[in-house]
């Protein structure tokens, strides 16, 4: 909803105050960003349950029915890229009364303000895709009323501070749609998902953030986005039905402008806290010690490709060559053979459970999964490192997920799945990690991190903050194993 003030300042307060409902402000070196959080995080869930969201829309994590929601959410995303991921409905585990949960669209959301006075967006965040666009000026969009949740619509009219990008601008890539220079500049993006896409009009208006320092300064930011007037397909059916925020490497992304507008380096970062808490922040460039590889640019489209060099697991080295896309909006982890047979085999030679076999009619998406004792609390295996260029090592801290599949029973499975086209590191690989993504080094960046912890870093201006907060919980069940002497950097 639009949130009433004065001014710009007092509203950006207001804002911050709702980011803050979702969870705890957390406030770092100096760059500008704001939180962000898994949708089916708690924090997600108690917001929207207390606007009388229906229960349904959250399965419980650790159900097998939340996995294949997720599964379902990264065949929507890749289309048919994924293909052996498999598509069935699943049954519930309490009974045989089915569902098919539909794909909210992607797995982070940040609360956004934009325009003069501002207006609120819930919007999804993709390193895929480069526009950042919201629904503008209805012609077809999505629902804007989800029980008691209403979703705002953005107004080039409603806005002072809104302009019109012209056909003659340099970011209009539809010039020869144009009927002349000074008409408005027409968009229109196509998603891999089927028959997906957003259209509508560019426009300039004003993005709120602040510094992450101790002063949080509020920083308005003239960006470029899409008034997205007509969504398609997955858009209409709860995809992302706030709007779309692209975090790309193409001249229309928000880093991109940030970076050219001077108010930022052209770099930014995302944590991946455990308990789905994040932190999205602009013009951070990493620290001194964190592990770094190099982007591999396609001509034909760039995104954050890395090349893998071999798998660690535990402490054996697999040596291979394959590249694959960091997909912050990619619930798993996908690898295509010969990668994925050689992980999952060398995984299941170190585990002591015993192999559970799950039913291939039931719709399960993992293959390699082991049985757990009612009383056993802890599982000992073995670390995954990725070898990439340069030597370094990228950590798994999180491979594997627990699942109850009935009562006071529950596996464990290896949460990577089996692809027959892309190999994509997705969000489980990095939870636990700060990743920086420097566009303007080339270079994918990482190192353990705690989400909630503060840390001076090489952003515009550095400040400390004393400001603490509770840290996210250490995972319980998972102790690995040491791998020696297998990495270099």
């Amino acid at each position: 909803m639009a949130i009433a003030g004065s001014g710009s300042r007092p509203l950006i307060r207001l804002w911050l105050l709702l980011a803050v409902a979702l969870g705890p402000a957390a406030s770092s070196a100096t760059g500008l960003g704001f939180e962000f959080h898994h949708r089916f995080s708690d924090r997600v869930r108690q917001w929207a349950e207390a606007r009388a969201i229906p229960g349904v829309w959250w399965p419980e994590k650790g159900a097998a029915e939340y996995y294949a929601a997720l599964a379902h959410h990264d065949r929507a995303l890749h289309g048919r890229s994924l293909a052996d991921a498999g598509g069935s409905e699943l049954t519930f585990v309490d009974g045989n009364a089915t569902v098919r949960l539909s794909s909210l669209g992607f797995l982070h959301y940040a609360i956004v303000a934009l325009g003069t006075p501002n207006v609120t967006f819930l919007a999804a965040l993709d390193t895929g895709s480069d526009l950042f666009w919201v629904p503008c000026d209805c012609l077809q969009c999505a629902p804007t009323e989800y029980g008691n949740l209403m979703f705002d619509i953005y107004s080039p009219s409603r806005s002072s501070t809104s302009q019109s990008i012209l056909c003659s601008n340099s970011l209009c890539d539809l010039q020869n749609s144009c009927p002349g220079a000074t008409s408005s500049c027409p968009y229109i993006v196509q998603y891999l998902s089927e028959n997906t896409s957003s259209s509508g009009v560019l426009v300039e208006d004003i993005l709120y953030l602040t510094t992450e320092d101790t002063t949080a300064r509020v920083v308005e930011a003239p960006i470029v986005f899409g008034c997205g007037m007509v969504q398609t397909g997955s858009f209409l059916r709860s995809a992302a039905p706030n709007g779309l925020f692209g975090l790309g490497m193409e001249n229309i992304s928000v880093p991109s402008i940030l970076s050219s507008k001077g108010l930022t380096s052209n770099s930014f970062s995302m944590c991946f806290g455990r308990d789905g808490f994040g932190r999205i922040t602009f013009g951070h460039k990493g620290s001194s010690d964190q592990q770094e590889t190099a982007l591999i640019i396609d001509s034909r489209h760039a995104s954050y490709k890395i090349n893998i060099n071999g798998i660690i697991v535990g402490n054996s080295s697999i040596d291979m060559l394959f590249s694959a896309i960091v997909d912050s909006g990619t619930s798993f982890t996908y690898l295509a053979d010969p990668a994925y047979t050689n992980l999952a085999e060398s995984f299941d030679e170190r585990v002591q459970e015993k192999r559970y076999k799950a039913d291939a009619n039931a719709g399960f998406p993992f293959d390699y999964c082991y049985e757990l004792s009612p009383t056993q609390t802890t599982i000992s295996g073995p670390t995954i490192n990725l070898k990439t260029d340069g030597g370094s090592g990228l950590p798994v801290n999180d491979p594997i997920i627990v699942i109850e599949i009935q009562k006071m029973q529950s596996i464990y499975c290896l949460a990577v799945l089996k692809s027959t086209g892309l190999n994509i590191i997705g969000q489980n690989f990095l939870t636990g990690l700060r990743v920086v993504f420097d566009r303007e080094r080339l270079i994918l960046g990482w190192k353990n991190f705690d989400c909630y912890s503060l840390e001076n870093s090489s952003n515009l201006s550095v400040h400390n903050s004393s400001t603490t907060h509770a840290a996210a919980p250490a995972p319980s069940t998972y102790t690995q194993e040491a791998t020696k002497g297998l990495l270099t950097g």
